[in-house]
């Protein structure tokens, strides 16, 4: 509790404005994650055929990986 408070000192905040950020950026993701699709992006899902055994996150590594070498 004390690191906190030296914490907030030092940002020259409240821990109570810091929690009530927190918890506001936590509503904000929620309130995010409920928006609806638009009808443009709905319009594009499913326009990519890609195997059943596509690993998109070892396809971006290399990608990223080529583009910074």
């Amino acid at each position: 509790m004390q690191n906190a408070k030296e914490f907030a000192k030092r940002n020259h905040t409240t821990l109570s404005q810091i929690i009530e950020d927190y918890l506001a950026s936590l509503t904000a993701k929620v309130d995010a994650e409920k928006e609806e699709i638009t009808p443009v992006v709905k319009s594009l899902s499913g326009i990519l055929n890609l195997p059943d055994d596509f690993d998109y996150k070892t396809e971006r590594r290399n990608y990223l990986h080529k583009k910074y070498k």
